[in-house]
């Protein structure tokens, strides 16, 4: 069978070259890839025996486990396509994902059951039903469930499934951060180009064959890297820390649910090479976890430390360098489901980048457009929106309105993704984010972007987490507005914040009123809930939302 650039082609070259070795290891089991590529077949046998087709859309919903890697390779095997399903969703939001997604099938650990009783039918194809056993109980009699170890030991183990293609479809559910989720299909070819490997992060560098990865594995090696991409499975992160690790026979190692502590304590254990992380969110508790454990824990294994999905701040950067190993390499990268990455940088130590947003080395096909879609002038300083060519998505899946909008063809006949990044391309050809035009503030005409005042306000050493946001002015039409969430014991007063900006900011970005909160409102990957953020504020300020 020919190998193809897709996901299950890519693994099973993987596998038959260190089939012994350690594949996955999560919080209760460790397992080779010749076990994973044994189960994986009988779980896709499994599924074709239940009445799932090649092509069917089945969701998977639970928490970072082997079950949930199983059985996403298993639905790439049969040609099936997996659905993210985020774990937090109550039951309106699950109704809506199950009708949008066309869902037949869910792969759901027990916990979920009840919820999914109570969602199922927005979705009248939605029939069959695969439990993960996690001990809890839960009451999901009434989806008369087929348990996942079950199917998976009467599946067959043949290698007969369906030759794969590189046009086989790859869709993940993202955004939420300001509206409903969107679903992002993608060619698994072009999504392998894009966020899988395929071309090197720092060089642009294209690989040349599906075998080009495998070629590379060593099976006499003892073991590959440990690799641990901490944010969840039901988020791009997370599946691609995966692939990677999988695609050249290293080791994955996941944790449950995020945790500061138990990660460390994992890291120790398992001797992980390579973390990742999705911005402040994780890395701010990782960083003072670290910081009040470091005589006690043992990091000297990490030799790489990255934020995909959403940058670092300069505090927790420098914060990190401080604690890690002085050979360990810590970068930032810039991306989104719709485009895949756009950029890259390697974090130094006192680099200068303290103020502003994050200015990264331009990946494959990236670049900055202006409003007729031609690229800016490199050093024009001509804001414009960051844009890729190339490897991009078909679309939004049941969504044309959306999918004409982000996905655009220039006079040149191009096709671009520009899913609304607002950014600017230096002389060097780098390019600097300025954030996302959805959720940037209009005051008195003057533009403001959320991401550069959080970044300031970050960085002073009483603010543990912030997300900015704009609320109605009668003088200049919105103003900037903070929730806060202050570092324990601390109470940075609004003067001593402002003052604090203005070494980083122009007085209009100032912010004109700080909400201390419990709690920042993110999403479950990491990246801010603007949407919530920006109600929590309109009620705080006595506004009416719009």
């Amino acid at each position: 069978m020919t190998p193809h650039y897709n996901f299950a082609d890519l693994f099973e070259l993987a596998a038959a070259k260190v089939p012994g070795r350690t594949a996955i290891v999560d919080d209760h089991t460790r397992i080779t890839y010749a076990d994973l590529d044994e189960r994986t077949d009988r779980l896709a046998h499994a599924l074709l025996d239940a009445g799932v087709r090649p092509g069917d859309h089945v969701g998977i919903f639970a928490r970072n486990c082997v079950e949930w890697a199983e059985t996403m390779f298993a639905l790439y095997k049969m040609r099936a396509v997996p659905v993210n399903v985020n774990y937090r969703y109550v039951e309106d939001e699950l109704r809506y994902l199950f009708g949008n997604a066309d869902m037949v099938a869910v792969v759901y650990q027990q916990e979920y059951g009840p919820l999914i009783a109570r969602s199922r039918d927005a979705q009248p194809r939605l029939a069959r039903f695969f439990r993960i056993d996690d001990g809890s109980g839960a009451d999901d009699a009434a989806l008369v469930p087929v348990g996942y170890e079950e199917a998976v030991a009467a599946g067959s183990p043949a290698k007969d499934l369906p030759e794969r293609s590189g046009d086989d479809i790859y869709l993940l559910y993202t955004g939420g951060t300001t509206g409903k989720p969107k679903g992002v299909m993608w060619r698994q070819e072009d999504v392998f180009f894009a966020l899988g490997g395929g071309i090197d992060a720092f060089t642009n560098v294209k690989v040349t064959s599906p075998t080009a990865l495998s070629d590379k594995i060593d099976p006499a090696a003892p073991g590959g890297l440990v690799f641990m991409p901490v944010p969840p499975l039901m988020h791009g992160a997370g599946q691609f820390g995966t692939f990677r690790a999988l695609f050249e026979g290293n080791t994955v190692v996941y944790v449950e649910k995020f945790d500061a502590d138990r990660v460390w304590d994992v890291v120790q254990r398992e001797r992980v090479n390579v973390v990742s992380v999705t911005g402040d969110a994780m890395a701010r508790p990782l960083a003072d976890a670290l910081e009040r454990r470091k005589d006690d824990l043992d990091v000297s294994s990490i030799v790489s430390f990255g934020s995909t999905a959403a940058i670092f701040s300069y505090t927790v950067k420098q914060h990190l360098k401080d604690l890690l190993p002085e050979y360990c390499v810590m970068t930032d990268a810039i991306g989104s489901t719709e485009s895949g990455m756009n950029g890259i940088r390697t974090v130094e130590k006192g680099d200068g980048q303290k103020e502003g947003i994050t200015t990264v080395q331009a990946s494959a096909d990236s670049t900055v457009l202006d409003d007729d879609l031609r690229p800016v002038e490199p050093g024009s300083g001509v804001v414009g929106k960051l844009a890729r060519g190339g490897n991009i998505p078909l679309g939004y899946y049941n969504d044309p309105e959306k999918t004409a909008a982000t996905f655009v063809v220039d006079a040149e006949g191009r096709r671009w993704s520009i899913p609304g990044d607002f950014a600017t391309i230096e002389a060097d050809g780098r390019i600097t984010l300025l954030g996302r035009g959805s959720v940037s503030i209009n005051s008195g005409g003057e533009k403001i972007y959320p991401e550069e005042v959080e970044q300031a306000l970050k960085s002073h050493p009483d603010v543990f987490d912030v997300i900015v946001v704009g609320v109605p002015d009668e003088r200049w039409g919105e103003r900037v507005t903070a929730l806060l969430q202050p570092r324990e014991g601390r109470a940075p007063s609004l003067d001593a914040l402002r003052e604090h900006c203005r070494e980083h900011l122009a007085g209009y970005k100032l912010p004109r009123e700080v909400f201390v909160v419990e709690q920042v409102p993110r999403l479950e990957n990491g990246k801010p809930d603007y949407r919530t953020a920006k109600s929590t504020a309109l009620e705080l300020v006595g506004a009416t939302p719009a």
